[in-house]
């Protein structure tokens, strides 16, 4: 117990050696967790507890694609389109990730501009990736009602295997939720951001103490999760 004591001269307690040292580390709070505030913690948690979710979703899609005796469509012939008379494979799926990982830019420099403490760009940025957030779900919209007019349903489709319809569903659907979820929290936290509610500390819901923008940082960790996703999606599901 004497090591862990803080000696009279203002020396840092001694540490423990091996995996109780690691582990008194951690736990202690002191410097793992010190400097992370609970707002950023508790997303991380959340976006952990995530990847488990959208783990299952795509361990469960190749399980069913990998053991389906019956054909699997081809996603390129599926997800194609006919434009000007040609047949192009994934064109909107390639669209829709384009607009997705430009966002992320965007929100990047939010975040920037948030701690630079400047109100007008950071909600400007916000409301621009609030904007390729809402196109990327309008167009997977278009993508749903193209599919379910061809045939596609959660127990089978007109192309092959029948599992494709409720992984398909599944995954994009989940993914989707996230997406307008985000958008809508994008719009509210820039909403506040513009007024200057995080320069006079205005009472109110995801308002932080005055001239503090880390709700900013807070969304775009989220913003950067869903984009992280959908490229396994767009690698797993489209391309393979």
């Amino acid at each position: 117990m004497a090591e862990t004591v803080l000696t009279h001269s203002g020396q840092s307690p001694a540490r423990l050696e091996g995996w109780r040292g690691i582990a008194a580390d951690w736990a202690s709070d002191q410097r793992a967790f010190k400097n992370v505030s609970w707002g950023k913690a508790m997303m991380w948690i959340f976006l952990l507890s995530d990847t488990f979710i959208f783990s299952c979703f795509l361990l469960s899609y190749m399980t069913a694609r990998m053991s389906t005796t019956v054909p699997w469509p081809n996603p390129s012939e599926v997800f194609a389109l006919n434009i000007g008379g040609n047949h192009i494979p994934l064109i909107l799926i390639a669209i829709m990730t384009f607009i997705l990982i430009s966002s992320s830019g965007t929100m990047a420099m939010a975040v920037n501009f948030g701690y630079r403490r400047d109100r007008v760009k950071t909600a400007a940025l916000m409301l621009a990736t609030a904007a390729f957030g809402a196109t990327f779900v309008g167009m997977q919209a278009f993508e749903w009602t193209k599919l379910i007019m061809e045939g596609v349903r959660p127990w089978g489709n007109p192309w092959g295997a029948a599992q494709f319809g409720s992984n398909f569903f599944m995954i994009t659907g989940f993914h989707g939720t996230h997406v307008t979820i985000g958008v809508i929290f994008l719009i509210a936290i820039a909403r506040k951001v513009l007024r200057g509610d995080f320069d006079v500390e205005r009472r109110g819901f995801f308002t932080s103490r005055k001239g503090y923008y880390e709700i900013v940082e807070i969304t775009g960790l989220y913003w950067h999760f869903v984009d992280l996703v959908w490229v396994f999606i767009f690698a797993f599901f489209y391309l393979w």
